[in-house]
Formats: C-alpha cells, structure tokens, sequence
C-alpha cells in the first residue's frame, strides 16, 4: 500500500509522468526502469523495478512475486549479470519478488532488514495494513545507515528512511547525485503512513533528514522522477503540517473518532479509500497524542475516542 488519499490540501502532484509496465526504459547513463503490471488506486501504473549499471547491475525493488515480471527483466537484460538485489521495504509490492529473483540469478538480496512494525501491536490490534507487509522477507545482508554497495562503476549507499514501514531505506547514488526514495517520497501522490507499520513520527523526522541532502533528482517506488526534490520535501512537510491543523481543528469543532475526521476532511472521497483515509488520519491522532496536542483514553487505537489536549 502505498498511496495516501487526497485531501483538499494536497500539494502539487506530477500524475502525468505514467511509466508503462513491461518495458525496460533508459533513464540516466546509469539507470534503467522497468514498471510492473500491478497498477491500482495504491500503486499507479505498478511498482518501479530499478536497474543501475550497465553490463553488470544492481536491480531495486524486484516488486511483487509476478513471474512474468522477472521474465520481462531478465530478457531486456539479455547477456547482463544480474549482481545484487536491493529492497527499499518490505511491502507486498516490493520485496516478494527479490528471493524469486535472487534464485534465478544467484545474486545476493541486500538493503532492508526483514519486516517490522514501528511499535507492537496494541490490544486487539489486527495489523492495520491488511496483510501488506511481507513477512517472509530474509535478506542476505542488511545495510546499516552509511554502508553501501560497490557496484562496477557506482555505488548504492543506505539512507534510512523510516515511516512508511520501520525498516525502510532509500538508496543514494553519488555518481549521478540522485536517491531512489522507495514510497518514502513520490510525485504522483503523497505516501500512506499507517500504523502500526507506520509511524507519523519517523515520517516527519525522515524528510526532515532529506530537507539537508545534496540530491538533484528521485526515483520513487512508483510514477515518475521527483525533480527539485528539496523544494518538493518541504512542500510535503507543509502538507503534512495542514493535515494536522486541520485535525485539530476538527477535534476543537466535537469530532471524536477517526471515522467522523475522515469522513469531513475526505469529502467525496471513493468509499472504497476511506479505510485508507482513516489510518492517515489515526497516524496523525497517534503522533498528536505523543506530542501532547490531542488525547485519548489509554493507547491510541484507530476506534478510539480523541479530543484536544
């Protein structure tokens, strides 16, 4: 799961820029794209499978374990070797295809460790991103912040970015001054924060971290490249902070629950995105509550009760 329903406030988005699945498209001297065919509401046109090197490669986000997929990368590939596997999280449009791959080709998985929540599960607590995460996950190596893959000719160095999941890296490539962002930060939308995978609370800290890297472009899990990316970072940050202006001002207004905040700020919203616009809306309550600017009886929950502070 990836995208975060729109609300009146979102910022500018790029949603023209639609990369076509099944084909392997030169990017950069260095970067490749191929798209898999898993488009929908949460993933665009599907989840961006990377390739950066040339003769002998590091792919990035394998995507979802689809056969036809790996088939498609492997024969645009042709004669080149396939010589690690690198995995931004462990959502089920990420990941499951990277052990698959690694089987195929004998190349090492790397990057993100395997699945984990941004806190435990409360008390009658289901897992809120309805079974997306993938638990199977087991990576070779995992890269801690700083550390890096030496490609032939480029490196893949680790950047943490927590708050979509726990366990999320972005991946920086020095030789062409760019970061391939996973879900962390997209132009087609904004990204879905969701606990208890998600945490509101690393999702600021993290592109709060971005704001100060020298990165000119970002390639994102999904849709299209992010261009000035700082400019976009802060005006991700600013939309987060309206979100949250406007949570509260609905709690000062007498809206209690997470259902009756969504239902008010996603107006018009497709129902079938409103389980998803609750768990936006809860990963704000939940961070609210942290900072001491909204209340709840016990734990935060996603059917609770909320007021102000």
């Amino acid at each position: 799961m990836t995208r975060d329903p729109p609300m009146s406030d979102d910022l500018t988005l790029d949603t023209a820029d639609r990369p076509t699945p099944g084909v392997l498209a030169d990017l950069t001297p260095l970067v490749r794209r191929i798209v898999a065919p898993n488009g929908g509401p949460f993933t665009f046109t599907g989840t961006c499978t990377y390739v950066v090197g040339r003769g002998e490669v590091a792919v990035i986000d394998p995507g979802p374990d689809l056969p036809a997929h790996r088939a498609a990368l492997r024969a645009a590939l042709g004669d080149e070797r396939i010589a690690a596997i690198l995995v931004t999280h462990t959502h089920r449009d990420h990941s499951p295809g990277a052990r698959p791959l690694a089987e195929e080709t004998g190349a090492p998985v790397i990057g993100c460790g395997p699945h984990r929540r941004s806190r435990p599960l409360a008390a009658g607590e289901s897992d809120s991103m309805e079974g997306s995460g993938d638990l199977a996950h087991r990576p070779d190596r995992v890269l801690a912040d700083g550390e890096a893959y030496e490609g032939r000719g480029f490196r893949l160095v680790a950047v943490p970015t927590p708050g979509h999941t726990a366990n999320h890296l972005a991946f920086a490539l020095p030789e062409e001054n760019a970061l391939f962002s996973g879900d962390h930060v997209m132009a087609w939308s904004t990204t879905i924060v969701a606990p208890p995978d998600g945490s509101m609370g690393a999702f600021m800290a993290s592109l709060d971290a971005l704001r100060t890297r020298p990165e000119g472009v970002y390639w994102p899990g999904h849709g299209g490249p992010v261009r000035d990316p700082q400019r976009f970072v802060r005006a991700l940050i600013g939309h987060r902070r309206a979100r949250e202006a406007a949570i509260l001002a609905r709690l000062a207004g007498g809206d209690r629950t997470t259902e009756a905040i969504a239902a008010a700020l996603y107006a018009g919203l497709n129902p079938a995105l409103l389980p998803a616009a609750r768990l936006s809306v809860f990963a704000h309550l939940e961070d609210l509550v942290a900072q001491g600017r909204a209340a709840t009886d016990g734990a935060p929950d996603v059917a609770g009760e909320y007021r102000p502070a």
